[in-house]
């Protein structure tokens, strides 16, 4: 059953997507050559407490940290480590998400650390390009099939695969709401898109094949075929005027 959400209930929603946007930019200063992604996770954590809310991940379905982090090949759902340190040329997907008054955010970024190849700049670009033309068909009147139809031919125009096993969700009072929303598939089709839906929509795209496999921590994902993988998310609210994107920070803020 799809929830559609009240003004109060994304009042609720958009507080937490703005702390979630001010950690989005607090991570471009903390992903550097020589962190752990445990100090990562440590920082954000203390970061969304202090402004009252709560991790949305730690302790969902036993996961044991604030932040996924998501190295290289891996795709999503990385845990952090003391033992896992970022060196130069490497790419992060950072996911995470917080709780306020009961009410989920989510978003997710991929970074560079410091200088990589042409190509690897652009498989962030496209994913980043693919969430930005997602959102633009989250108007009442389309269907959800025309927000994953977006992702997967401006990612796969680009010779990127998109990744079928893990699929973006509606979201407010839990994390994984109704609609699942695949990064894939065909433009009019699905339930229509109605104002007061709230998604989260989050591409995972990889320059080789789509098929990932799960590791022995029951939790990383990666790539089957060892090829980089990327992931943006962001979390999106359906109005009459169009989508309200609730995790970027707005304007004047």
């Amino acid at each position: 059953m799809i929830v559609l959400k009240s003004a109060r209930e994304l009042a609720h929603m958009r507080a937490g997507g703005q702390i979630l946007a001010a950690v989005r930019e607090r991570l471009r200063v903390l992903v550097r050559p020589g962190v752990t992604t445990k100090e990562i996770d440590v920082d954000v954590e203390a970061f969304i407490v202090a402004r009252g809310a709560k991790s949305a991940f730690k302790g969902y379905r036993g996961y044991p940290a604030t932040v996924c982090t998501s190295i290289n090949q891996e795709v999503v759902h990385g845990i952090p480590s003391e033992k896992r340190r970022l060196a130069e040329g490497d790419i992060i997907g950072l996911d995470l998400g917080c709780i306020v008054e009961g009410y989920y955010a989510d978003c997710a970024v991929t970074l560079a650390v410091g200088a990589v190849p042409p190509r690897v700049q652009e498989l962030l670009d496209v994913t980043r390009e693919s969430l930005d033309k997602a959102i633009v068909q989250c108007r009442p009147g389309n269907r959800l099939g025309d927000i994953s139809h977006a992702v997967q031919s401006h990612c796969e125009s680009h010779g990127f695969g998109v990744v079928r096993a893990f699929v973006g969700h509606g979201i407010g009072r839990q994390l994984h709401e109704d609609p699942q929303v695949p990064n894939f598939g065909e433009p009019g089709r699905g339930p229509g898109l109605k104002a007061g839906m709230v998604l989260a929509i989050e591409p995972m795209v990889t320059m080789g094949s789509w098929e990932v496999r799960i590791l022995e921590d029951r939790w990383t994902a990666v790539t089957e075929d060892g090829s980089l993988a990327a992931h943006f998310e962001d979390t999106i609210a359906i109005t009459e005027n169009g989508p309200e994107i609730l995790t970027r920070v707005e304007p004047g803020a």
